[in-house]
């Protein structure tokens, strides 16, 4: 009878267990209950005569040096400040101070849903580092942070030491062939979001799955549970409208910093893939080999870095490699 009791309340504590870290799976809409690899702060930005809340994680080099030279990690799409932590653990190993910011609509950031531009967020990263007192930065970008990153080394070139684009979109006009959604059809849309689909979207951008790619794929689908989704939902489909219709491609001529781009070769990316019916249509862009080709022949004095067998997330997929161009790019 002893026993039983015993295994009843071995029982008992499991079933609480599994619960509670069934509860803990639940993301708000900023991510409150989940930890980032580093120390975040907040930094307060307005946009349309109201105060929202930055997120953004500021790293030492763990060496110690004198005016450290600065790096700036721009997020793409679908992921946020924390997926960079091997590349923050990598450049402050070797002496850079590394700022990651959640742009605001993303990670830990608010979500307010308001009219979003590129010129907006750059704005913002712009005014954090000169809160942080950072005068000049190397600027990478991922995806769709590499639109962001473009747009800031566009409107403040004085203080962009070096732009590194990763596999950034925008290296084509989606308008001239991805069908036109609304703002009401991209929410409903970012509504009808499962788990599973963010997994099957998550699974196109790596040659092959490995367990560590569950964490972008837990993270958000954990978000699908909380009362505050829709807010989630909203701001990303009003991030999607801001990639349709804010092209960087016509500008790229226009940069006047030193630029590299990294191209998995791998990477056939099209936001809005999904609307296009014609498959000779789709056959036709997201051609990353080609495309980085392009753009480096457009951008003055541009270093193309092309790595084969590699998808859309080199940081991630092929961190090596990634990290030892960039820290070449960047000491010259």
């Amino acid at each position: 009878m002893k026993m039983k009791s015993i295994v009843a309340f071995i029982l008992c504590i499991v079933v609480f267990s599994v619960q509670a870290q069934q509860k803990a799976t639940v993301y708000n809409a900023t991510l409150d209950e989940y930890k980032y690899p580093y120390p975040v702060k907040h930094f307060e930005v307005s946009i349309e005569g109201q105060p929202y809340k930055m997120a953004y994680m500021d790293v030492a080099p763990v060496k110690k040096m004198q005016n450290p030279q600065a790096v700036l990690l721009l997020h793409g799409k679908n992921f946020f400040g924390a997926y960079w932590a091997a590349t923050i653990k990598y450049l402050t190993e070797n002496g850079y101070r590394v700022i990651v910011p959640d742009q605001i609509g993303f990670g830990k950031s608010d979500k307010p849903e308001i009219y979003y531009t590129f010129h907006q967020l750059a704005q913002n990263t712009y005014k954090l580092l000169e809160s942080l007192q950072i005068n000049k930065v190397t600027v990478v970008g991922h995806s769709m942070g590499g639109m962001v990153a473009t747009r800031f080394a566009l409107m403040y070139p004085n203080a962009t030491a070096a732009l590194v684009l990763e596999n950034p979109i925008g290296l084509e006009d989606y308008r001239l062939f991805v069908p036109y959604r609304n703002l009401e059809e991209l929410a409903k849309e970012e509504q009808n979001r499962t788990a599973e689909s963010i997994r099957n979207y998550h699974k196109t951008y790596y040659i092959s799955w490995k367990p560590a790619y569950d964490e972008w794929v837990r993270v958000p689908s954990a978000q699908l549970k909380s009362p505050d989704y829709p807010k989630v939902a909203k701001a990303s489909a009003l991030t999607y409208a801001m990639i349709f219709e804010q092209p960087v491609v016509y500008e790229f001529r226009n940069l006047k910093v030193p630029v590299m781009l990294v191209i998995g070769q791998e990477d056939r990316t099209i936001v809005g893939k999904g609307y296009i019916k014609e498959p000779e249509v789709i056959k036709l862009h997201g051609q990353y080999p080609e495309l980085g080709k392009q753009v480096a022949a457009a951008i003055p004095g541009a270093k193309l870095v092309e790595l084969p067998n590699v998808g859309h997330i080199p940081h991630i997929e092929a961190p090596d490699q990634f990290h030892k161009a960039l820290s070449g790019f960047i000491k010259k």
